[in-house]
């Protein structure tokens, strides 16, 4: 009887995670930039009575953030862009964001898509298994070369405070402004088709 409730309690909890990894939300936004469509995928974690700049205190000492929860969050483009003064080349990348101590966020592209999260989880459920997990720990020591851009993004104005974490494109001209926006913060950079 002990072991069946042991077996019992294992596949309960298994299946519990699975459910919770199903119902994670997910964030898409998309704009046409240079006449290409640019897409970005991201996890959408939520504050729950939670505060921005604390969570951001706790960050690892090199400030990177993932940009979103669980899987990867990516960009996807069509079209060779300008984010900054740095061309970004047609292609996906891996999204995250360095927030510095002083408050001002950075937007990162990176060609490293991620870690498999069966590399770093034993019990990750078959379907998952492959799918990219960003690094939460250790980005510059693991990645940081790879990246392709780090772009000084500004304070957005006239956001509505937001208890889920939120990326949005709003079209200007033949770009986009891209928007990260979360709790009370929000920051923006823009996204040029590259000349």
């Amino acid at each position: 009887m002990k072991t069946r409730f042991v077996v019992l309690t294992a596949v309960v909890s298994v299946g519990l995670a699975v459910a919770a990894l199903a119902q994670d939300s997910r964030g898409a936004a998309e704009a046409t930039i240079g006449g290409q469509k640019v897409a970005i995928d991201y996890g959408q974690p939520e504050l729950k009575g939670r505060d921005v700049g604390d969570l951001m205190k706790q960050l690892p000492p090199d400030r990177i953030w993932r940009a979103g929860k669980d899987q990867v969050s990516t960009l996807t483009t069509g079209a060779d862009l300008m984010i900054g003064e740095t061309k970004v080349p047609a292609g996906k990348y891996s999204v995250y964001v360095h927030a510095g101590e002083s408050g001002t966020w950075s937007l990162i592209l990176n060609k490293d898509l991620g870690v498999p999260l069966g590399k770093i989880w034993d019990g990750a459920p078959d379907n998952m298994k492959e799918e990219p997990w960003p690094y939460l720990r250790g980005y510059t020591e693991a990645i940081k070369d790879k990246e392709v851009v780090r772009a000084g993004m500004k304070k957005a104005e006239g956001v509505k405070p937001s208890d889920l974490f939120t990326m949005s494109f709003a079209e200007q001209g033949e770009g986009a402004d891209l928007t990260l926006a979360w709790g009370d913060q929000a920051w923006k950079v823009a996204v040029q088709p590259a000349k």
